[in-house]
């Protein structure tokens, strides 16, 4: 729950072949904008299982690529040695923690084997956990800064990581808080992007702030902080620009639309979330540094956590980025985002 948290030169401009390829599917688009490439569509009614459960059924593949690993293994030892904790190593690096984080890891669980005296390889997957649970909160803050009216949330990230979805659930639990939302449709390049914020838009009551497809981000931004301010919402959260067929392009487009930002938007509150695909794996690290260089990613929102048995790349991006998970999705339906908070993560990964 979210109160917990909270055009350039042509060769910036896109290809011919992503041209094409948004053409090919832009009038489907339009009939049925629910559907689009990478997003979920909005759906109805709220499952009536608990947040925790939620979290737990979404983990399921997760599970299974680390916790169940680590349970087969530490059964098949009697003792723990060095053997134990090079296969451990393995199941932690297969499973997407990172080579990097992971040595750590190992490092730290062999001198808490020592510290406690362990002898039992079934005491390595409780260190393991505490360890893990440790490694997620020295960056942790899932709070989102919405001190001010109004308050402005950009999101960012590449076409495909339901960064749209994203957005539509994150008004939908501020609207239901009781906060009066404002949503700015600033991907104004990708076919429908505009009419499916509409439609999630419509579906909580919220008025988006929208000009015609193929128009300047940047002007869009403008106009919503504007009306933001005269309306005296309590957050706007705007939808950016996803294209990344080259870097060049990425720094131009969301370079103007944060500087905009900057200059409109001085002593408001102001959060930048970096929506990533789990599934991904360590390319989401990789786009990640990518936005680091265009702006101040003030936190991490992680999605599609249920459809990868790889879910050890919520550890490594905390670690490596020093950036906060700020939300997680675990499933398609409105509870599944949910705030990220280390120690109920890994309960629910263990449990």
């Amino acid at each position: 729950m979210l109160k917990n948290l909270f055009k350039g030169n042509d060769e910036d401009n896109p290809t011919e072949e992503e041209t094409s390829k948004e053409q090919e599917h832009a009038q489907s688009n339009r009939e049925n904008p629910r559907v689009q490439e990478g997003e979920e569509a909005p759906e109805e009614g709220l499952s009536l299982g608990g947040l925790f459960g939620r979290l737990k059924e979404g983990l399921t593949k997760t599970k299974k690529g680390i916790t169940d690993r680590v349970d087969d293994l530490v059964k098949s030892y009697t003792k723990i040695d060095e053997d134990l904790f090079e296969e451990l190593e393995e199941i932690l690096i297969t499973a997407d923690i990172g080579v990097n984080t992971t040595m750590e890891i190992i490092d730290q669980l062999r001198d808490r084997v020592r510290e406690n005296k362990a002898t039992d390889p079934m005491e390595v997957k409780g260190l393991l956990k505490e360890l893990l649970t440790e490694a997620l909160e020295e960056v942790a803050n899932p709070t989102l800064d919405l001190k001010t009216t109004p308050s402005i949330i950009m999101v960012v990230g590449v076409n495909g990581v339901g960064k749209t979805t994203s957005i539509g659930k994150i008004a939908h639990k501020l609207k239901a808080e009781g906060k009066n939302v404002l949503l700015a449709a600033g991907d104004t390049f990708r076919a429908g992007a505009i009419e499916q914020l509409k439609i999630w838009g419509e579906r909580s009551g919220i008025d988006v702030i929208s000009h015609q497809e193929g128009s300047d981000p940047a002007a869009v931004i403008y106009d919503a902080i504007q009306a933001a301010k005269s309306r005296k919402v309590d957050v706007l959260i705007c939808d950016t620009a996803g294209r990344l067929h080259n870097k060049k392009n990425l720094m131009n487009e969301l370079g103007k639309v944060f500087k905009i930002v900057k200059r409109e938007c001085e002593g408001l509150s102001q959060e930048s979330l970096l929506v990533l695909d789990a599934t991904t794996g360590q390319n989401a690290i990789q786009q990640a540094k990518i936005f680091k260089e265009v702006t101040d990613i003030s936190g991490l929102i992680l999605t599609k956590l249920d459809g990868t048995a790889k879910g050890g790349i919520v550890i490594s991006v905390s670690k490596e980025l020093k950036v906060p998970v700020k939300l997680i999705g675990v499933g398609e339906k409105l509870e599944d985002l949910q705030s990220f908070e280390p120690k109920i993560f890994v309960d629910a990964l263990f449990d």
